[in-house]
């Protein structure tokens, strides 16, 4: 499928649910000239209880939906999905296409102990993607991975600053600090709105890398060198859910920072987009 070829196209970028928000925030400091469409596809969170295939299939029809809309550059703003579909998408679409990946490399050169910690979904540690970026990128480091079941629903459901997520938080990264990890690697974009809570339990001698900004001055490159950078002085948001739109909305309110004469949000409710 041949996109449009214009600096005047939008960036497009989805997720399971509100987790990309988290890669949106850095796109959107990073590139203040671009227009941006997200889209949640919360009808289907979480993804990592899902097959590689079932994912694919998924992505395909939200980029599909956001080619129709204008997107000059995909960026898959959720690390499961990129695990399991992101060489697809770049096989079946010829925009550019921008993934996530557990920020292994960074850990492992600034790592004093040895030791990093990756906390990420199931199927994030079950891609070719994380085996490659360990065997590349951390041959003389022990890398200590933990999957995290649950807390993508509690970001989802808002229930960020509650005793039972740092509960569960806890019980995941307590044997990775007992392990003597000095790097903990966010390897699930919803991640980072829990650094707070993760803060409280690691304290400041555990340095925690998230590859949302790296993504952003990613995206920024790619725009660039396909020559689609945008020229405008202002920038409109749009927003798409295959899930409810008012808990979405909410959820973009407390999980963004999106105001000023900059910002023209609108929201296409009712709209939503077809993934079979």
């Amino acid at each position: 499928m041949r996109p449009m070829r214009r600096n005047g196209g939008v960036i497009g970028i989805f997720d399971s649910g509100v987790g990309g928000l988290s890669v949106m925030n850095e796109i959107a400091e990073e590139l203040p000239q671009e227009d941006i469409i997200y889209f949640a596809d919360s009808a289907h969170c979480p993804y990592g209880r899902r097959t590689h295939q079932e994912i694919q299939r998924l992505a395909r029809g939200i980029v599909t939906f956001l080619l129709s809309q204008g997107a000059k550059v995909i960026v898959v703003a959720c690390n499961t999905a990129s695990a399991a579909a992101l060489h697809h998408l770049r096989e079946t679409f010829s925009l550019p296409i921008v993934g996530m990946e557990p920020a292994v490399k960074p850990a492992a050169e600034r790592t004093d102990s040895k030791v990093v910690g990756v906390i990420a979904t199931e199927t994030t540690f079950q891609g070719a993607l994380f085996a490659s970026l360990v065997e590349r990128f951390a041959t003389n480091v022990e890398v200590l991975t933990q999957p995290c079941p649950g807390l993508v629903e509690r970001v989802e459901a808002g229930l960020i600053e509650e005793a039972r997520t740092k509960k569960m938080l806890k019980e995941y990264l307590q044997p990775m600090l007992e392990a003597g990890i000095d790097s903990l690697v966010l390897g699930c974009t919803h991640y980072p709105f829990l650094k707070p809570l993760m803060t409280e339990i690691i304290g400041d001698e555990v340095e925690i890398i998230d590859p949302s900004p790296a993504v952003a001055r990613q995206t920024g490159r790619v725009l660039e060198r396909e020559g689609l950078l945008s020229e405008r002085r202002q920038r409109l948001y749009t927003f798409y859910t295959s899930g409810d739109p008012q808990v979405f909305a909410r959820m973009v309110g407390e999980l963004t920072c999106l105001e000023g004469d900059v910002l023209r949000a609108r929201w296409l409710r009712g709209e939503l987009v077809s993934t079979s």
